[in-house]
């Protein structure tokens, strides 16, 4: 099975993705993610520039010396322009050598270890009352777990917060991207009530999850983290900047509210202290962003050795393909934890199919063989490339802050 083409698709029905496309002499086709939320162009650059030639002839089974020759092979490594292309690649060649097994892709990962993933569905609110009825929103949609976003007063807008009814899209099509305000004790001294007020609406049942988005220093996210332990969340996420390792010490020394984390890592690397040291429970990495599913099958089964559990991230910046891959791997292994969920707009649909499904809270990749999604050409070329932005984070200062 033969590579005889691999071109760069991108497209922006609802919002921008950028799609690996290889071709196999038996006509095959497999698709691959490359989407990078706000640096789209430069992944599809280097795809199609310097790493497209170099898959024509290749044997598409071969997915383990692909993977090390892109990734031993060029003298740059890591980052995540480099790791979002080998994803696209690794993605791709799954799918391929799943399609000509005629099997789901999750079957050539070991099978399934469960009959569906636990997902979690987002639920935001400038108020409380707002904030209740968009849990009662996501109950209803059928998710059994949630996370809780809260406005802030005196901070105008905030990360996970629009307005009723409307799906969370943080990336905006402006020409610059939008600048937001940001206060670390206003934070502090409002979120641990507004989680006491769900908990106590909504049970102890319920699995609640809330994401600090990299915006405390290690010694905030430490006394948020146990201010928070009273209500029992799923998990506390990105407390403080991934980046340093070292941080979790601090952070994990002061509380035993559950901490995930690395949705911006994207190497095994980033991970080498949280994992030995067991300073994080949950991994969020998605195979997208992390050099696909080969490289992050590595990631969670050395993570398995230490009792952390996965978390990948889901979303609507992570195409269709991307959400896929998530699944089958999701399904396989054996230390899953919970998959976020945020559904793509309904434009989506009319360039990707998909076969994975929603029910009951849990999500399933399906059975068509491969990875089950199928990019339509003709429709991708109605939804020209359109930029957008991740906002920027001010202090009241007007000091940039982390987003």
């Amino acid at each position: 099975m033969i590579i005889e083409t691999a071109e760069v698709v991108v497209t922006s029905p609802g919002r921008t993705f950028v799609t690996l496309r290889i071709t196999t002499d038996e006509g095959l086709v497999g698709l691959g993610d490359a989407t990078l939320n706000g640096r789209e162009l430069a992944v599809a650059s280097y795809l199609g520039d310097h790493v497209a030639p170099l898959l024509i002839g290749r044997d598409a089974h071969a997915v383990e010396d692909t993977w090390q020759f892109l990734h031993r092979g060029a003298y740059w490594r890591r980052g995540p322009v480099t790791m979002t292309a080998i994803a696209a690649v690794d993605v791709a060649l799954w799918d391929l050598v799943a399609q000509r097994a005629g099997l789901p892709l999750y079957q050539l990962l070991g099978g399934a270890s469960r009959r569906g993933l636990l997902a979690y569905g987002h639920a935001g609110g400038r108020e409380l009352p707002e904030l209740s009825e968009a849990i009662h929103r996501r109950l209803a949609e059928g998710f059994r777990a949630i996370r809780v976003q809260s406005g802030v007063p005196g901070i105008a807008a905030l990360y996970g917060v629009t307005d009723p009814g409307t799906a969370y899209e943080p990336a905006r099509r402006t020409a610059r991207p939008v600048e937001e305000q940001w206060d670390s004790r206003a934070y502090l001294r409002h979120l641990p009530g507004v989680l006491e007020a769900v908990r106590h609406e909504f049970g102890p049942a319920l699995p609640l999850l809330h994401d600090v988005h990299h915006r405390l220093t290690p010694i905030e996210a430490a006394r948020f983290g146990r201010s928070l332990e009273p209500y029992d969340l799923f998990w506390l996420e990105d407390c403080t900047p991934a980046e340093n390792q070292e941080a979790l010490r601090l952070v994990r020394s002061h509380t035993v509210t559950p901490l995930a984390i690395g949705e911006v890592l994207n190497s095994v690397h980033d991970y080498r202290t949280l994992i030995g040291e067991q300073l994080v429970d949950f991994i969020r990495s998605s195979p997208t962003h992390t050099g696909g599913i080969t490289a992050l099958r590595r990631i969670l089964d050395l993570a398995a050795l230490h009792q952390i559990r996965s978390g990948m991230h889901g979303p609507t910046d992570v195409s269709p393909v991307g959400m896929a891959a998530a699944l089958h791997l999701g399904l396989a292994i054996h230390n899953f934890g919970i998959q976020e969920y945020m559904p793509h707009a309904a434009v989506t649909a009319d360039v990707f199919e998909t076969s994975f499904t929603f029910a009951e809270g849990l999500l399933h990749p399906g059975e068509r063989p491969g990875l089950g999604v199928r990019l339509d050409l003709a429709a991708a070329e109605k939804y020209p490339y359109q930029p957008a932005y991740l906002p920027v984070n001010r202090l009241p200062d007007g000091t940039v802050h982390d987003w």
